[in-house]
């Protein structure tokens, strides 16, 4: 059975200089089910609205004026600056080059989503972010999600980073909180 959430439990902030492309998220998520969804126009007022909002899951692109999506990103895992820099992060952008989606990972972004978008990848990536929330790694050079997704089945040895020592920080299932069936 797929798994199913309540959306109207959930706050999102969307961050995004596209007017239209606000709209197309919006809509999107309200026919989702989530009613809270906040939006501000670039990095600057997403910060704002982050800090005084809180939301569940941040939903931004990566190129906007003031700062960018990444720049944002940052600022938001910043430990101890906010309110919750665990927060989910899906950076939605038409910038889906291998390298920028290893920055978006190594700035600590949660999912990437290349535009075009469809209605189908927006729901797999929250659904992902709900339900299966990645440890977080606090090392000095880097804190956010796991970037490591897959298990290495022929890895023997302690520790696969180089160099570095790394807390790995259990994160809380927002399922807990959006779960259909409670």
């Amino acid at each position: 059975m797929a798994a199913r959430i309540d959306f109207n439990r959930l706050r999102f902030v969307i961050i995004d200089d596209n007017a239209h492309m606000r709209r197309i998220l919006r809509t999107l998520l309200h026919s989702f089910g989530a009613r809270e969804v906040i939006e501000a126009e670039d990095g600057a007022a997403g910060l704002e609205a982050f800090m005084q909002h809180v939301p569940d899951i941040v939903i931004t692109d990566w190129a906007m004026p003031i700062f960018d999506g990444l720049e944002l990103t940052r600022m938001i895992r910043q430990p101890g600056a906010n309110a919750n820099p665990f927060v989910p992060i899906i950076m939605v952008t038409g910038h889906s080059e291998k390298k920028h989606v290893m920055a978006a990972r190594d700035a600590g972004v949660t999912e990437f989503l290349a535009k075009p978008l469809s209605a189908k990848a927006l729901y797999e990536r929250i659904l992902n972010v709900v339900i299966n929330p990645r440890p977080f790694v606090r090392t000095k050079t880097y804190f956010g999600p796991d970037r490591r997704r897959g298990v290495v089945s022929n890895y023997t040895g302690p520790e696969r980073r180089k160099g570095e020592k790394a807390d790995i920080i259990e994160q809380h299932s927002l399922y807990d909180k959006a779960n259909i069936s409670s």
